[in-house]
């Protein structure tokens, strides 16, 4: 599979497409006035701790508080020491996942308000919810991730080669500061130990530095800010199977030059500046599948099409057969529809960057052998998805639940904005139902009204329907009580606003 970066930078936006074959697989967003935060570390301070969430909220100086669980609480601490203690001194190894640990302390014996932490952001503010943060700082660089308050070694588990997995652990055993940890990432997989300590002394140096920072500043402020997100996916994604990086910016790409010269001058990629009048976005065809990834709903090739429906609880896919009828039998026509929508469901699951709970309305299979086909694809389809996902079994309603870890903003709530009109809801009180409506609050409001004529200010889609269709409605309301009543269009009224004014 051939990948491309293709980058599109204005003053104000920064666009960055991973493409695979040819298609958009992820794209990533950041404006100047919206920079994400994940990964920045703050100085904050403690404004309320909450033992029955065991949780604390904390002020790191934006415009919600952000919140921290327990077991986010930084380790070191005094009050945490006696609980753990030589814990982390004889920690093993291991493959990532987390060691024994004694039960920990309840949050108020840890923290107390007024109380001066630095925390990282760990999950961007999403909806009505603060940032998360933890107090476990954790450096990423190109092949290592740093973890200053944690002795421990994980490994990626992409990483399945067992012998290469020891003499990684053997290197960073070898040449890491005691007491600290590291997190090898699959970018480290045959790379010299002479590229896994630059990392390092890099990372420390970064740490050192940040330390040093904080004791001239006064809580809540910004420490340190993460990379933009250009290098980011350069640092994060950028690979040997990642062939070309088209820019449409001087300065954008002499940055890119400068970084991979830095950060990962072995690394073979083409990087070519797009200097053509038509917008870079537009050349590669990639406005047109952005537009597509903000729709509802979804066309699959066979005729079939999906719906996503995204709350802030969980989002909802169903599938649905559509046009498609099949050439066999329905069960055959009903397990293609599903396999098709697997790989285009896991597909916009990057694209889109949705995260949280997700369910799966399959189309209802009989038989057990196709629930557990189509069940199968989506796990062999989500395999290239970095974000972590767990996926439960095919219910015999033909439901799928699944998680997919969210860190930051979905495109369509970086895009998009609740709708004025329906105000979330995804639809508006229908006309026939409004000019209903307008008639029963005419029938409450006319007997009180003085003089004979009254007005009636409407959205002009509902006055077309009142001095058309439903004009009967308005006569038999003036023969009934001897009124006059003229109908005014307001092109600045809500579809759903009207007024009745007198005169």
């Amino acid at each position: 599979m051939t990948k491309e970066l293709v980058i599109n930078t204005t003053s104000h936006e920064t666009r960055v497409a991973l493409l695979e074959s040819g298609h958009i697989a992820e794209l990533y967003i950041e404006r100047s006035r919206e920079r994400g935060i994940v990964g920045n570390i703050y100085q904050g301070k403690v404004i309320r701790v909450l033992p029955g969430m065991q949780a604390a909220f904390v002020d790191i100086g934006l415009e919600k508080a952000a919140f921290l669980y327990v077991a986010d609480v930084l380790d070191e601490m005094e009050a945490v020491e006696q609980f753990v203690e030589g814990a982390s001194q004889h920690a093993k190894p291991s493959e990532g996942g987390d060691d024994d640990r004694p039960p920990l302390p309840p949050i108020e014996d840890l923290l107390q308000e007024g109380q001066i932490i630095l925390a990282q952001v760990a999950k961007e503010p999403i909806g009505t919810k603060g940032a998360r943060i933890t107090s476990h700082i954790s450096l990423p660089g190109r092949h290592l991730v740093y973890m200053p308050t944690v002795d421990h070694i994980g490994i990626s588990r992409r990483i399945e080669n067992e012998e290469e997995k020891d003499r990684l652990r053997l290197i960073i055993e070898s040449i890491r500061p005691q007491g600290t940890g590291f997190i090898v990432r699959t970018a480290a997989e045959g790379k010299s130990e002479e590229d896994l300590r630059a990392d390092v002394e890099f990372l420390v140096g970064l740490w050192k530095d940040i330390a040093k920072r904080k004791e001239n500043k006064k809580a809540p402020c910004l420490i340190h800010s993460d990379l933009d997100v250009t290098s980011k996916v350069l640092r994060d994604i950028l690979t040997e199977d990642v062939r070309r990086i088209v820019v449409d910016s001087q300065e954008e790409h002499d940055k890119i030059v400068r970084f991979l010269q830095t950060f990962m001058p072995k690394l073979n990629v083409d990087i070519e500046l797009y200097d053509q009048d038509e917008p870079i976005f537009d050349a590669f065809g990639l406005e047109v599948e952005i537009a597509r990834a903000l729709g509802r709903k979804v066309w699959l090739k066979s005729g079939g099409y999906i719906i996503i429906e995204q709350t802030e609880a969980l989002t909802a896919i169903d599938v649905n057969t559509g046009r498609f009828v099949g050439k066999h039998n329905l069960e055959d026509t009903i397990l293609k529809t599903n396999l098709e929508a697997v790989k285009e469901i896991a597909f916009q699951l990057r694209l889109r960057n949705i995260g949280g709970l997700i369910i799966i309305d399959f189309i209802d299979m009989e038989k057990e052998l196709h629930r557990e086909k189509v069940h199968s694809a989506l796990e062999e389809a989500l395999k290239n998805d970095k974000s972590k996902t767990n996926i439960l079994k095919i219910s015999e309603l033909g439901l799928v639940e699944m998680t997919r870890k969210r860190v930051r903003e979905s495109i369509g709530r970086t895009l998009c904005e609740p709708c004025p009109y329906c105000e979330g809801k995804g639809y508006v009180k229908s006309r026939t139902t409004l000019a209903y409506e307008v008639f029963r609050e005419i029938r409450r409001e006319i007997r009180d009204l003085p003089g004979y004529r009254l007005t009636l200010q409407v959205h002009p889609d509902i006055a077309a329907l009142l001095y058309d269709e439903e004009r009967h409605g308005i006569e038999e309301l003036e023969r009934q009580f001897e009124k006059q009543i003229s109908i005014t269009a307001r092109p600045n009224f809500h579809i759903e606003q009207f007024d009745i004014l007198v005169g």
